[in-house]
């Protein structure tokens, strides 16, 4: 069953999605909650702050993630995660999964979540959220997966404790770019407002996650800066960094976070790109291409998802097996065509 919450102006609609879902949390007794792969702030902000709430309803709740998701990007490196699992545990069959933050279950490429008979609970804010779930609960409207999760804890009557506060702010902040991209909304800043007043130390929480970062990653964007290039008038700025530059730097792929966002600030830019080479070796010869678009004029997520990936409408990415030249080309096409310059 699928319910797309705010769809009505009174917000009956949305309170009816939560009151599913939250049913849904009362009635079941254990729980495993996942994200997807290569997650952000607000998955992994997401996924604590649930475990946590349905920790202290008196629930079994464990969180999977793979072990190569790890160590996970610097800035995320404080956040504990007690209770989670790498594998599927032995009663999976008999647990409700919860996905936060996963627009397709191709993101969480693991068979043991796609097995008939499933019961998922599937809470998301991409506006492209397939509905992979028995239960769907997506607003689009909301600023991050974060803010639904806050509201369910509401709906549970759960306490939010200061470690809930936190990792709701840590998914809220990030991904609404510091509160400074468009979806961020006057019900963004009510929710900060009101996770500060529970005790979130905010100063302490932005040096953990932008500042007070390895040297590397300085080295790394400094590589990445030195090969931009521009096309299209400048509607596309590009950067590329190859494995030559994270072995030279010392850089983890994880230090490119953020790179994408200096891109995005240049002038006339309409789509910022990061392409970068993954560098495990059974992922030889693929890219991770990340993109941010800088105004409406380009849904960038509907450029991932003809390319095989997913995401907003102003951030989204991808994975590929295409050549440069031939990449470059594809994305050309793909934003003129936005454009209407073809």
């Amino acid at each position: 069953m699928s319910v797309s919450p705010r769809e009505d102006f009174a917000g009956v609609t949305l309170q009816r999605g939560l009151d599913q879902v939250a049913d849904e949390l009362r009635r079941a007794d254990r729980f495993l909650l996942t994200t997807h792969e290569n997650p952000d702030g607000d998955a992994l902000g997401s996924l604590l702050a649930m475990h946590w709430v349905l920790e202290q309803l008196g629930k079994d709740s464990v969180m999977y993630m793979s072990p190569d998701e790890f160590p996970l990007s610097h800035e995320y490196r404080h956040m504990t995660f007690d209770g989670l699992l790498g594998a599927a545990p032995d009663d999976v069959d008999d647990r409700t999964v919860v996905f936060l933050d996963c627009g397709n279950i191709d993101r969480m490429p693991m068979d043991f979540l796609r097995r008939e008979g499933m019961h998922i609970l599937n809470v998301d804010h991409h506006h492209d959220n397939t509905r992979f779930g028995t239960v769907n609960l997506v607003v689009p409207e909301a600023s991050c997966t974060a803010e639904i999760v806050f509201d369910l804890a509401r709906e549970l009557r759960a306490e939010i404790t200061p470690r809930i506060a936190e990792a709701l702010y840590v998914g809220l902040v990030t991904d609404t770019g510091r509160f400074m991209y468009e979806n961020t909304t006057p019900t963004a800043h009510r929710m900060a407002a009101d996770l500060i007043e529970v005790g979130v130390d905010t100063h302490r929480v932005y040096r953990r996650l932008f500042e007070d970062l390895p040297f590397r990653r300085l080295e790394l964007l400094t590589r990445a800066l030195q090969g931009v290039a521009r096309y299209d008038e400048g509607s596309i700025t590009m950067a590329m960094l190859t494995r030559s530059d994270y072995e030279q730097t010392g850089a983890l792929e994880t230090d490119s976070e953020g790179v994408v966002d200096h891109l995005r600030a240049v002038e006339q830019t309409k789509v910022a790109v990061l392409v970068r080479e993954l560098l495990s070796d059974d992922r030889r010869g693929r890219r991770k291409v990340s993109l941010r678009a800088t105004d409406g004029e380009v849904d960038v997520s509907l450029i991932a998802r003809n390319l095989g990936g997913g995401g907003h409408r102003q951030a989204a990415g991808f994975t590929t097996e295409l050549a440069p030249d031939e990449l470059v080309t594809t994305l050309r096409e793909q934003v003129a065509t936005q454009l209407g310059a073809v």
